[in-house]
């Protein structure tokens, strides 16, 4: 067996791992249930994608979003890595042949989509698939506690009964305690290692106005910090608004939400990760598994729901190391809005 650092050399080019990357790989190599958590920009891929290479076998990789799970994929192969992705976007032809694949061929990950896990093809080809490890990227969405759940994350655990030898690894940027014990309970983990990585960026700025002109100070600061940058609000009629009023300013902007379909989506995404257009204006429908370095700030016109949400999302800028910003905007009427919005969703 390779060891995981000739691994890193011979595909990577690095010569050592990040402080915590080595510690999760030799527990997963050691074939024990494992929970990571580091931070956005942590390295998290890793984790898994090396010791997939160190073993006999495949890793099969649950990951939410289809553009996350393409852009790994071509990554993969770009280095030599044979890898393939299964998602709603495919037809059945294709996904048979790449499942055949994967029990007959040399695919060393196989990403698939949480929904895909309940699919008939999906249920009765893994347990023909020589599977090393089962790798669950954002895994936080499993919990209902949690910042994003997703009901089909929950089916996860089911797959664990078609192969009960093969370690499974939880990787979140995200999670508060009762997230981190559900996650545990969700994925039937057995004496499970926890691993915690500091989540102090001391790279990223964090600032906080009360500010009633917040499209004025909107464009004070994106002239202030050039760069790509992502502008959150709470809802679709104010993305399209405040992007709007951005590109009236001469300031390169466009907008994104759940509701454009998804050639849209795709296509507004690919032009922000280019540089193409500067400042992407979103809903929180934008940002799990957007992997770009290079954005120096994230503005929350809205108050977020929570906390743990606006480390989500501000965490997004600065992933390359260098400077960045997470600045939110509030006025009183934002903290009444909150509130309403919570005693509407949990009424006593």
């Amino acid at each position: 067996m390779s060891t995981p650092l000739s691994i890193l050399k011979q595909y990577w080019g690095y010569s050592s791992f990040r402080p915590a990357q080595e510690p999760i790989i030799q527990s997963i190599l050691e074939g024990k249930d494992t929970l990571a958590l580091l931070p956005t920009g942590g390295g998290k891929s890793i984790c898994y994608q090396v010791p997939a290479l160190c073993l006999p076998g495949l890793c099969v990789v649950v990951s939410p979003l289809i553009a996350l799970m393409k852009d790994q994929v071509f990554q993969l192969k770009e280095r030599g890595v044979s890898a393939v992705a299964i998602h709603s976007g495919l037809p059945f032809r294709d996904i048979d042949r790449l499942l055949e694949n994967c029990m007959f061929g040399n695919v060393k990950l196989l990403y698939l989509s949480p929904e895909r896990l309940s699919t008939e093809i999906i249920r009765e080809r893994i347990p023909r698939m020589h599977i090393n490890l089962l790798a669950v990227d954002e895994a936080h969405c499993i919990s209902q506690w949690g910042y994003d759940f997703r009901p089909s994350y929950l089916k996860i655990a089911e797959i664990r009964a078609f192969i009960p030898e093969t370690p499974v690894l939880a990787l979140t940027a995200t999670a508060t305690p009762d997230v981190i014990e559900d996650i545990q309970v969700q994925l039937d983990f057995e004496a499970p290692r926890v691993f915690r990585k500091t989540f102090v960026r001391p790279n990223l700025s964090y600032s906080v106005f009360e500010e009633e002109r917040k499209l004025e100070r909107l464009v004070e600061i994106l002239r202030k910090v050039p760069g790509s940058a992502v502008v959150y609000v709470r809802n679709r009629r104010k993305t399209k608004e405040v992007a709007a009023f951005l590109q009236q300013r001469r300031i390169s902007a466009d907008f994104y939400h759940a509701g454009l379909n998804h050639e849209e989506r795709s296509e507004r995404q690919e032009q922000w990760i280019l540089g193409k257009t500067r400042v992407m204006v979103s809903t929180n429908a934008f940002g799990m598994g957007i992997d770009k370095p290079d954005v120096r700030s994230v503005v929350h016109l809205d108050l977020p729901e929570s906390l743990e949400a606006y480390f989500q999302e501000a965490g997004r800028a600065g992933r390359d190391g260098q400077k960045a910003y997470g600045v939110l905007l509030y006025e009183a009427a934002d903290v009444i809005r909150l509130q309403q919005y919570f005693a509407q969703s949990f009424p006593e």
